[in-house]
């Protein structure tokens, strides 16, 4: 038995910290308002989940932990890796880049805790399915194979199979441009421009994720595993997918700012696109720019899928 520290008590954050009892941990959820849940043993992110009382929800930071997940959004690290954490390997369990610096988690964690040993949990999963017990597997990334083995040995279970990854670039490229893609073919649905459109966008987004993944310093074989092909197949089509769901409104006529009000939460895909698109240089990002004029209002719909379509005829 260990004792693992999840930060941030959204429902990915209570999802993962509820799968970690059943893993026979120790474990501490943290919250910056936990009242609500303390009163219910119940999330409002997660309606008709119970939380068992062996689960310690809390707003105090404990002093040790043999591993911290920090689940906080990808927009709030900054200020999570500034709370005074116990001493223990970081988890980054968030997708996407942060706004303005236009980093990666992994990279926000380097530079601001320089030295503490930092891993990426990313891959297909939806809180509220494991937060029920339901099968899932995503992958644990994290350049030392001894701290890898670890934290894959500690978080992994029957039901939740976690593969190792030593590329965690690749890891978080996948699981950041998965949801720029995911709010185009919400798009192409919301426009009723088919299911054609939508595979075709899926399809070419893989190649344009993996070109981007290797100019950023991983490899393409990471975009065909869970972290890439699998994270898309679920945001691209799952119906609780916020980054789909923002694409069928603004395919149907409302505006990005609208659609997002009507979310009622954090986008990722939103802000990933336009920082994927000035961090990928040279490299052809064709349906990444083409949403970013969209979510920008700079193009209509019609006028980013013809831009799409009259590009130069090319051989896959």
């Amino acid at each position: 038995m260990s004792d693992i520290l999840v930060v941030g008590a959204g429902a990915w954050g209570t999802a993962l910290a509820l799968h970690c009892v059943r893993a026979g941990h120790r474990v501490t959820l943290w919250a910056r308002n936990p009242a609500p849940i303390l009163a219910t043993r119940e999330s409002p992110r997660l309606p008709g989940i119970i939380l068992p009382d062996t689960l310690e929800v809390t707003g105090r930071i404990p002093i040790t932990a043999d591993a911290v997940l920090l689940v906080t959004p990808t927009q709030h690290l900054r200020a999570t890796l500034a709370m005074n954490l116990p001493d223990a390997p970081l988890v980054l369990c968030m997708k996407g880049l942060e706004r303005g610096s236009q980093l990666f988690p992994s990279e926000l964690a380097a530079a601001l805790r320089p030295g503490v040993p930092t891993a990426i949990l990313t891959g297909p999963n939806f809180a509220h399915e494991l937060a029920r017990g339901l099968p899932a597997a995503a992958i644990l990334a994290c350049t030392d194979p001894a701290m890898r083995r670890l934290l894959t040995g500690l978080l992994g279970t029957r039901s939740y199979r976690l593969y190792g990854s030593a590329d965690p670039i690749g890891a978080q490229v996948g699981g950041a441009a998965k949801n720029v893609i995911a709010i185009a073919a919400g798009i192409a649905i919301g426009a009723g421009l088919g299911e054609n459109a939508r595979a075709a966008l899926v399809t070419r987004g893989v190649a344009e994720i993996a070109r981007l993944a290797v100019f950023l310093g991983g490899r393409a074989e990471t975009v065909s595993g869970l972290s890439g092909i699998g994270d898309l197949m679920l945001t691209c089509a799952g119906a609780a997918s916020r980054n789909f769901r923002l694409g069928l409104a603004i395919g149907g006529g409302a505006t990005a700012a609208e659609a997002r009000a009507a979310i009622g939460a954090a986008v990722e895909g939103m802000d990933a696109a336009p920082a994927l698109l000035a961090r990928a240089g040279d490299v052809s990002c064709p349906i990444t720019a083409a949403l970013v004029d969209v979510l920008s209002g700079a193009a209509d719909v019609p006028t980013a899928m013809g831009t799409l379509l009259s590009r130069p005829e090319a051989e896959e």
